[in-house]
């Protein structure tokens, strides 16, 4: 081969070569860019108490307390829920029992349809119960939302936060409630459902504050109330929890406890359920975290990671005001089956983001 030819191809190949070299920085680049990418940080807004995320194909639909409508924002990631797509999906009729204190709203896909579950009152807090939305597009953002309306047992008494699982193909309702007429004590309650607005039957009572952590709640002037209320669902291989928050938001020692029983056992008999003495999640003062609680739950995108959402204030003394502010977290699994969900995150951190590798 002549001189000028091997000279020619020897400067293609090296200029293949750099190209090569280049297309490889810049996918290494693409890919740490990425990684960058799938991470966030706490907290997820500046403010929303009582936060709700629900995942469905590919979006995470998330609610909080607005006070006088329901909001549902949807996004893909975590991160992109300060940009994400905002969307009042109903708002407060005037001079009805449900026009105002809207609290704790939570929208989920239940038996083909979409249903959102709130409390509210008519500016009277000792009207609090709850009620029922109903949706049958496929997207919640779409559609229209109709009024169901009360959602409550033979005796409609005092009721908040309530939750609701398809569990073995019975649906369930917990919630937080009062014993009779008066506030000073809120319990938690379940009951049957015979459809996704309509409750079957009595209610149950399977927990009323007991420990010492559970009972701080002095507002002033004498007043006192034990709390134990926004109760979730959490199960777990042969095991179902309820999460829920005990003390009262407007302390720094607002915290989560939790109730377990056997996947086997009736839901709806109290004896079923054992009360941990201790708290599963609490105040974390060195990381400038306060009163978290008022949590839910929901997968990471590939179905493997759990993760818990709750609200949190970053100073004390800031109580149940507009401080409280929406955050996350991934937690795992102790050995016996019950949920470690180890301390709340500081403020900043970066986090991983949830999961989204291809399910296999």
């Amino acid at each position: 081969m002549p001189m000028i030819e091997k000279y020619k191809r020897r400067k293609v190949l090296k200029m293949n070569a750099l190209k090569i070299k280049y297309l490889l920085i810049a996918l290494c680049l693409l890919w740490v860019t990425g990684l960058h990418a799938q991470t966030f940080t706490n907290p997820l807004l500046p403010s929303g108490a009582d936060p709700y995320s629900y995942y469905k194909d590919g979006y995470y639909y998330y609610t909080h307390t607005t006070g006088n409508r329901v909001d549902l924002w949807k996004t893909k990631t975590l991160d992109g829920l300060k940009d994400a797509e905002r969307k009042t999906i109903w708002h407060a009729p005037v001079g009805t029992m449900y026009s105002k204190e809207i609290w704790a709203p939570e929208v989920m896909f239940l038996r083909g349809k979409w249903y959102t579950y709130f409390a509210a009152d008519d500016g009277k807090n000792n009207n609090h119960r709850m009620y029922v939305l109903e949706n049958a597009s496929a997207d919640p953002m779409k559609g229209e939302w109709i009024f169901k309306g009360k959602i409550t047992d033979p005796t409609d008494k005092w009721a908040i936060d309530g939750d609701v699982i398809d569990f073995k193909g019975q649906l369930y309702m917990i919630w937080s409630g009062w014993e009779g007429d008066e506030n000073g004590k809120q319990e938690i309650f379940i009951a049957k459902l015979k459809n996704p607005w309509t409750v079957a039957g009595k209610r149950v009572k399977i927990s009323t504050p007991k420990f010492s952590w559970e009972k701080i709640g002095d507002l002033g002037g004498g007043a006192h109330v034990d709390v134990n209320e926004g109760p979730q669902f959490l199960p777990h291989g042969d095991k179902i929890f309820i999460i829920y928050s005990a003390s009262g938001c407007w302390t720094d020692f607002y915290a989560l406890g939790m109730l377990s029983a056997s996947a086997k056992s009736n839901l709806l008999d109290p004896a079923s359920w054992t009360k941990s003495d201790q708290p599963v999640f609490q105040q974390s003062p060195k990381d400038g975290v306060y009163a978290p609680g008022h949590n839910s739950f929901f997968k990471s995108p590939d179905g493997k990671e759990d993760w818990i959402l709750y609200h949190a204030n970053d100073k004390p003394g800031q109580g149940c005001g507009g401080f409280r502010s929406p955050r996350a977290q991934k937690f795992n699994w102790n050995t016996d089956g019950t949920p470690n969900f180890g301390t709340p995150l500081k403020a900043g951190l970066s986090i991983t983001s949830p999961a989204n590798r291809n399910k296999k």
